[in-house]
């Protein structure tokens, strides 16, 4: 891909920073970059305090204004194309591929797939997210309107999520509620990750087994609620991580042997159907992307 045309990442200094260099608190929060780059960034006066260069020996106060005018760059390549399920005045659902970041982060500016929407539809508006490793169905508002109502009945669970996703192994039941909290615990490159955590958020996903394969099985999954990671942590809390995922291990932690990124790719994951209240005509509508060949039922 060409460069793109740079990024400004913005955030306030939070309390527990309080007198640390900023020099020290980038190397510690942002924990992507060693201390090497991060002097390097402020020597090329790539990072600003409060609207002034940072030298990266100033003490921090909470409160406090950093930011990092991270020049072009270019990105990885990735999928661009991106199909239409269905779209009228007020929403539209598209079918992303896997590898494709749904929004801007991580490295990717330009090639995601808001960017790609917003060339058709400057004003969709993303209602959820995939992982980037994740395909399959991203609804999206075109109206204020729409955007406010839907996202009530998201975060009301009035909107009904199905995913497929190939685990390993093979579990000893057929259906089941899987609530294992999550919350973030200790990762080794980025400091913390999204994983299970007893201390982390009550959440809900209900997996059915589609199909057993001989060293896998298919599984159907309705997801209740929209935690960061959610299927492929509950399925490998539960025994059966999923096939090839560079990241969560038996148990749904971190791999102990230098784990993968969130954004890695491998794993086999697909949102499939969407069921919702029309915003406007207040028919019940379900949406549905094609799953890959690897995530279909024998004769499918």
């Amino acid at each position: 891909m060409p460069l793109n045309s740079g990024y400004v990442y913005r955030e306030r200094v939070p309390t527990w920073a309080r007198g640390l260099t900023v020099l020290a608190y980038l190397t510690r929060a942002h924990g992507h970059s060693d201390e090497a780059a991060w002097r390097s960034r402020l020597e090329a006066g790539e990072v600003r305090l409060d609207g002034a260069t940072a030298h990266g020996s100033e003490e921090l106060r909470p409160g406090q204004r950093l930011d990092w005018h991270r020049p072009p760059w270019e990105e990885e390549a990735v999928p661009l194309e991106f199909g239409v399920v269905h779209e009228d005045r007020a929403i539209l659902a598209v079918a992303k591929p896997s590898g494709l970041p749904t929004l801007p982060g991580g490295g990717f500016l330009k090639g995601t797939l808001l960017t790609q929407v917003q060339k058709r539809w400057p004003e969709a508006r993303p209602l959820h997210r995939l992982g980037r490793g994740t395909s399959g169905l991203v609804l999206f508002a075109l109206t204020g309107a729409a955007a406010a109502t839907l996202a009530q009945a998201w975060r009301a669970d009035e909107i009904e999520k199905v995913y497929r996703a190939l685990g390993t192994g093979h579990p000893d039941w057929e259906e089941r509620a899987l609530t294992t909290p999550i919350g973030p615990v200790p990762h080794p490159r980025l400091g913390t990750v999204y994983a299970a955590s007893m201390a982390g958020k009550p959440s809900l996903s209900v997996a059915r087994v589609l199909e057993r394969r001989p060293e896998a099985t298919l599984f159907e999954v309705d997801l209740h609620t929209g935690r960061p990671h959610q299927i492929r942590i509950h399925l490998a809390a539960a025994g059966h991580p999923l096939v090839g995922d560079p990241l969560y291990a038996p148990g749904g932690l971190p791999r102990e042997d230098d784990p993968g990124l969130p954004g890695d790719l491998g794993y086999l994951l697909h949102a499939e159907r969407l069921t919702l209240t029309h915003p406007v005509t207040g028919e019940r509508l379900t949406l549905r992307a094609e799953p890959p060949a690897a995530l279909r039922r024998a004769g499918e």
